[in-house]
C-alpha cells in the first residue's frame, strides 16, 4: 500500500511542526535551563516541577486547559483577539504552542544537566581572562554543553513527531492545517484502513528510529518519560 496524498501532506505538516517546535524550544529552554542549573532561589523547585509536569500529566489534560486558555472566552484568547491575531486553537500556530509546552521538559532537562555538569572551573577560568558573562556563555558554556543541546534537539523533535493527545485536542483534524501523522494514522485505523495505517506507521517508525540513532549513536543517555 502506497502513501496517499493526504498521508504525505500529514508528514510534511508533522516535520514542519517538529522543526518549528524544536527551534523555539532551544531558544526558550536555554535561559530557563541555565537559571535552573545556577540558581539557589526557593522558586527553583516549583519551577522545575512545573517544567516537568508534561512528563506525568495526561496529554489530553494539557490540551483541554490550553483550549480553555486560548479559546475565544479564555484570557489568552481574548488577548489575541484584541490584538487582531484571532484565536489559536485549530490552527498551526496553536499546534506549535501546544507542542512547545508538551515537549518543554525534553529540552530543559538535558540542557540543565549539561550546564550543571560544567561546574565552576571553566567559568572561573574565563573570568580570570576578563571574559564578560555573555562572552563566557557564548565561547565557553555553549561549546562545552553541545552534547546537551544535541540531546535536547533530538528529544524535542522526536517527541513532537510522536505527540497525539495534545495535538488532537488543540488542533483537531483539519487536513493541510492541523492533521499531523499521529492523527492521520488514527483516522486510518478508525476507518479500518489497516494497510494505509501500516504504511504510514512504518514510515514514521523508520524516521523516529533514524532521529534517535543520531542521539544513541553518540552514546548519550536520555531521560525517561
Amino acid at each position: 500500500m502506497t502513501l496517499t496524498a493526504e498521508d504525505w501532506q500529514a508528514i510534511r505538516l508533522t516535520l514542519a511542526l517538529a522543526a518549528t517546535t524544536t527551534a523555539l524550544l532551544l531558544a526558550l529552554a536555554t535561559p530557563l535551563a541555565w537559571w535552573l542549573a545556577r540558581t539557589r532561589s526557593p522558586w527553583k523547585g516549583p519551577v522545575a516541577a512545573l517544567v516537568a509536569l508534561p512528563l506525568v500529566l495526561p496529554p489530553t489534560v494539557l490540551g483541554f486547559y490550553l483550549l480553555i486558555l486560548l479559546g475565544p472566552v479564555g484570557p489568552v484568547g481574548k488577548l489575541t483577539q484584541a490584538l487582531g491575531l484571532g484565536i489559536l486553537p485549530f490552527t498551526f500556530s496553536g499546534l506549535v504552542v501546544a507542542s512547545v509546552l508538551a515537549s518543554l521538559p525534553f529540552a530543559v532537562q538535558p540542557l540543565q544537566q549539561a550546564f550543571t555538569a560544567l561546574g565552576e572551573a571553566p567559568l572561573e577560568a574565563a573570568a580570570t581572562l576578563r571574559a564578560g558573562p555573555w562572552d563566557c556563555f557564548i565561547h565557553v558554556v555553549l561549546p562545552l554543553a553541545r552534547s546537551g543541546f544535541l540531546t535536547a534537539a533530538v528529544l524535542s523533535f522526536a517527541h513532537t513527531i510522536g505527540e497525539f493527545g495534545v495535538v488532537l485536542m488543540m488542533g483537531g483534524n483539519i487536513p493541510g492545517r492541523t492533521k499531523v501523522v499521529s492523527v492521520q494514522i488514527y483516522d486510518h485505523v478508525q476507518a479500518f484502513a489497516y494497510e494505509q495505517a501500516h504504511a504510514l506507521s512504518a514510515v514514521m517508525l523508520g524516521l523516529s528510529f533514524a532521529v534517535l540513532l543520531v542521539l544513541y549513536g553518540r552514546g548519550k543517555s536520555t531521560p525517561g518519560r
